[in-house]
């Protein structure tokens, strides 16, 4: 079920704008890394529509490992380079996927999945994880949420390390 919880008169731009003024509330510094990371989550799957999954891989060692999130059960690891999540964190660059099934070596962790957008957090240059974000829809993420979800995942990073 596609959960629509915004208000239908606010555009994108206008949207991702009031969910930063939210996550620079939410989000403390003295809350720590996790607990922002699980409020996170739960703020962006809560506002945006069409998402089936938003949350957080976590670099451990040469891997990503599943951290907080909001959805279905979820792969637990990630190897380097695999996926579009290891891919993202590879070429610290997001990645916006608007059709998994093209992208080569998705890994399938939801089969209603169909476009992704994962955004690499880094900290002090280095990969700590990603944030990632899936739809059922094709086509979901553009130029917009590219912005409005980097924007996000910087006010994650400033008020967690």
């Amino acid at each position: 079920m596609l959960r629509i919880c915004y208000n239908t008169d606010m555009d994108k731009k206008e949207l991702y704008n009031t969910l930063s003024a939210q996550a620079r509330a939410l989000l403390q510094p003295g809350f720590g890394w996790l607990s922002n990371a699980a409020n996170l989550s739960a703020l962006i799957f809560g506002a945006l529509p069409g998402l089936n999954w938003a949350g957080f891989y976590l670099r451990d060692g040469s891997v990503l490992r599943l951290g907080p999130f909001q959805g279905k059960p979820a792969c637990t690891e990630i190897a380097p380079g695999k996926g579009v999540c290891g891919t993202a964190a590879a070429e610290k660059k997001t990645l916006v996927v608007p059709d998994v099934h093209q992208f080569a070596g998705h890994i399938a962790c939801d089969s209603a999945s169909n476009s992704e957008i994962v955004i690499p957090l880094l900290v002090n240059g280095q990969v700590w994880g990603v944030l990632d974000i899936d739809s059922p829809l094709l086509n979901r993420f553009d130029e917009t949420d590219r912005a409005g979800l980097e924007e996000l995942a910087r006010i994650f990073i400033a008020q967690s390390f």
